[in-house]
């Protein structure tokens, strides 16, 4: 297998039954991008299902709910901007089974990255294997010069291609992404406008987030991606295009949603199986998948102690709040903005969405009543910011860089603060649980689990979901789902012999 070649994985075992035993019923508590990953996996090998939602719809943190505005309108408003990636693999087909050709996918050609005082970097017309469009990038840049290559610290920028997850972890993990940066030692521009935007696109602020977890993303996204540089969209508001149909599709399969029920406390019954307390009742099955936010995973484990799993409450850290800001407004944007661009060094900014020029419903909505529907994000909040605060900044870094907005006016807005995206603090990688908790009929998805892949945020979920549902179907003999990958380590990593994984 090339090196530069996706990879596909079956964990735990190879071969098995098709299907489990008639009867076998399963608990999926949490119904985001993990849990429906979970659930899909389990009801297609034919165990019955049940799928807790405390939301009144499926999606998670990737899902969206209905916002009236002050002209009468309805629209579908979400917890920000979503990129999927070529790459992948496992969410692109999970999102298969309810449009089978991904029509409501997308290509974006571009996303620029802004900088102070007109700097910009731009992504389009790359190649698309790597090493070369890395290459490409680090010679078109005008923001590293050749003669400042004697000064860039080659063995940590060699660290890059070298991504092994035993040696990285084992290296890295014990340091900040700060520091990593810090040791490249490349100009403030060009790593401001290479690598700040992406550093700061995983919710968890440099000075705390691990070198290690840092250079994985680097391999995931960049140097050990086979798919190129640019992703998808979804032309329509997520709730529409994918958990609408996803909720029909499970619902067609035999799972049975439980939506706007929250689960408040698991017991284990005399034997096998478990009860799950709910809306001053209860439900018995025989395995159970846990796929919850980390705060509301260490809530329910707190109420839970037959489970067993107290000590991973530790790693069950949310990282600093996140804030997305959509606004209507009177007049557009200028008709050469991206539809999405990444921002840095403009205050707390992180990206900007002109969202008529991403989704059908924006469209609509701009050809009806002009003006422009643009949306704001600022990842790794500093702590104590206020609310008008952040809305100052945020405001503030638009007219910056947009300065044709400076005199628009609101015509609406939606402003969402949240704290539910999961730490990948310094030193956490040995803390961190993976899909197994030690019992074969209980499970953990969800995007701070520790897989034996390289990946990260919506592609992890899947992947955790995945494991998941393989890891208790293992106790019946069923056969794994497979799970692709990319390449699992770096072009230049050092030869490993005797290596295993485990999920």
């Amino acid at each position: 297998m090339s090196r530069l070649s996706p990879e596909t994985r079956i964990w735990p075992a190879r071969g098995g039954k098709p299907l489990a035993p008639a009867g076998v019923r399963a608990a999926v508590i949490g119904g985001g991008i993990a849990g429906v990953a979970a659930a899909t996996t389990l009801v297609e090998h034919g165990v019955r299902v049940t799928l807790f939602e405390r939301e009144p719809a499926l999606g998670g943190r990737a899902g969206g709910f209905a916002k009236t505005l002050a002209t009468g309108e309805t629209i579908e408003m979400e917890r920000g901007f979503h990129a999927f990636f070529r790459q992948y693999y496992n969410l692109r087909a999970l999102l298969q089974r309810v449009d089978p050709t991904l029509s409501v996918l997308a290509p974006l050609t571009d996303y620029p990255i802004l900088g102070p005082e007109g700097m910009v970097q731009g992504f389009k017309d790359l190649p698309t294997r790597p090493p070369f469009q890395v290459m490409a990038l680090a010679w078109r840049t005008p923001y590293l010069r050749a003669r400042d290559l004697p000064h860039v610290g080659a063995a940590a920028a060699l660290e890059m291609l070298r991504y092994d997850a035993k040696r990285t972890y084992a290296r890295w993990d014990n340091q900040s992404a700060a520091d990593y940066l810090d040791s490249l030692a490349f100009p403030e521009s060009a790593r401001r406008m290479l690598f700040d935007v992406f550093s700061h696109s995983f919710f968890n602020p440099e000075r705390e987030l691990s070198a290690a977890e840092l250079l994985m993303m680097f391999h995931f996204y960049f140097l050990g991606n086979p798919e190129g540089l640019v992703f998808d969209v979804v032309r329509r508001p997520l709730s529409a295009a994918l958990w609408a149909p996803f909720e029909r599709w499970l619902t067609d399969c035999g799972v049975e949603l439980r939506l706007r029920t929250k689960v408040e406390r698991i017991e284990r019954r005399r034997g096998r199986g478990f009860r799950i307390f709910h809306d001053h009742t209860s439900t018995e099955t025989d395995l159970v998948v846990l796929a919850l936010d980390v705060g509301s995973l260490a809530s329910v484990l707190r109420a839970s102690p037959d489970l067993g799993l107290e000590s991973i409450l530790p790693a069950l850290r949310p990282t600093s709040p996140f804030a997305v800001w959509r606004l209507w407004l009177d007049r557009p944007a200028r008709a050469d903005r991206a539809p999405f661009a990444g921002t840095t060094g403009i205050g707390i900014l992180d990206n900007i969405s002109v969202y008529e020029r991403l989704q059908d419903e924006s469209e609509a909505w701009r050809a009806k009543h002009g003006g422009s529907v643009i949306e704001l994000h600022a990842y790794a909040v500093p702590a104590g910011m206020s609310e008008p605060t952040i809305r100052r900044d945020l405001l503030a870094g638009l007219h910056k860089l947009y300065p044709e907005l400076r005199e628009a006016r609101v015509l609406d807005e939606c402003f969402l603060l949240r704290q539910d995206c999961p730490a990948f603090d310094v030193g956490m990688h040995q803390t961190r649980p993976s899909v197994a908790t030690g019992s074969s009929d209980l499970a953990l998805a969800g995007d701070f689990v520790s897989v034996p892949i390289p990946c990260a945020l919506m592609e992890r979920a899947t992947v955790s979901g995945m494991l998941a549902a393989n890891r208790l179907l293992a106790s019946y003999g069923v056969r794994a789902a497979p799970v692709r990958s990319v390449p699992s380590r770096g072009l230049f990593a050092l030869p490993r012999w005797g290596s295993s994984h485990a999920a």
